[in-house]
């Protein structure tokens, strides 16, 4: 939906050059401990009761996941931007408190927390891409930018993904400005 009808960009080489970036993070997807996810969990499912309690909405979706999931879903909200020393301190303290991280390096969960986001990115591109052009939703486009944010922030970090970085800095970024600029 994001590259091939939103940007309209030219057929993209999946096998040489996003395959390698989706079989990396499904590898990392895989390594993480599972657990209970809600798939859904962002500052608009998020709700302050009369009483004071926390409410979330929308979580019919909630499946066996990533540990990292929701985490990245709430931290790297789609809609609102955290400083990245707030972020830092959140992970630090999830980890300190999280049974099945207690063996694992704060590095790794990093890592884990990165490349989730990414996926989740990507994914949520697409998401807001089809909620334009299908169902006739062209408010969540103005979100794609921090989500490209996100985005570029793991893929300019990871050497791994530095052909797809150079690739979304050289294709994507201009027509991605170039779309935002005519509406």
């Amino acid at each position: 939906w994001f590259l091939h009808q939103q940007l309209e960009l030219p057929g993209v080489d999946v096998q040489g050059l996003l395959q390698p970036v989706y079989d990396l993070l499904v590898q990392s997807a895989l390594e993480q401990p599972s657990v209970l996810v809600h798939r859904d969990y962002h500052s608009r499912n998020l709700m302050v009761l009369d009483s004071g309690a926390l409410g979330v909405i929308d979580f019919q979706d909630a499946v066996m996941g990533p540990v990292t999931y929701d985490l990245v879903s709430l931290l790297k909200d789609c809609y609102h931007k955290l400083p990245l020393s707030l972020i830092d301190s959140l992970l630090a303290e999830f980890q300190s408190k999280s049974v099945v991280l207690k063996n694992e390096t704060a590095s790794q969960l990093r890592r884990w927390f990165d490349l989730m986001g990414l996926q989740r990115h990507l994914k949520v591109a697409g998401i807001f891409s089809r909620l334009n052009l299908r169902d006739g939703k062209p408010r969540y486009l103005k979100d794609i930018p921090l989500v490209m944010t996100y985005i570029r922030e793991v893929t300019s970090q990871y050497p791994e993904f530095s052909d797809f970085d150079a690739w979304l800095d050289s294709e994507v970024m201009p027509q991605l400005a170039s779309e935002l600029f005519q509406r």
